[in-house]
């Protein structure tokens, strides 16, 4: 059984960082844009990982320019964009895909491992969120319009495992 920590992706600074690296946390993932009308979640996703980590949360961004052309920047722009206006302090990567031929293998995992409704692989929209276990396995997948403040009761659940 695959799970989350045998994959690895690139950071905005261009370091490679194993997924291992967040064992034994509750992992979010998300792909995010800096045009989209979800944006402001941001905001939300910052909240819950200053109220969390410590106890053991991890939130991932993964820019993605597929929905709408919402995040045209490079990675540089996008971190600047993240900092001057929501000052995240968690970690975000490289700009990638997560439909298509080329979407990244670890989005090809969550889809495969958590589908949309009515059984659907792909990505609906920016601002999709996975929920991963402590053990690495897929939790939960959430739709854009999920807030962030709506997911808190299941990763208190999660960290208290």
């Amino acid at each position: 059984m695959s799970n989350f920590y045998q994959f690895e992706a690139t950071d905005f600074k261009g370091d490679n960082i194993s997924m291992s690296s967040y064992e034994g946390k509750v992992v979010l993932v998300v792909n995010t844009a800096s045009a989209c009308g979800f944006t402001p979640q941001y905001e939300g996703l910052q909240k819950l990982y200053g109220q969390y980590q410590e106890q053991g949360l991890e939130v991932l961004a993964f820019p993605c320019n597929q929905f709408g052309k919402q995040e045209k920047g490079s990675d540089d722009e996008i971190k600047s964009f993240c900092d001057l206006n929501f000052n995240i302090s968690f970690p975000l990567f490289s700009k990638i895909e997560v439909n298509g031929d080329n979407a990244h293998p670890i989005y090809q995992h969550l889809k495969q491992e958590a589908p949309g409704i009515l059984g659907t692989k792909k990505i609906k929209w920016n601002f999709t969120k996975f929920l991963i276990g402590k053990n690495g396995q897929v939790i939960k997948r959430y739709a854009p319009t999920t807030k962030p403040q709506d997911i808190e009761a299941d990763i208190k659940a999660e960290l208290a495992k």
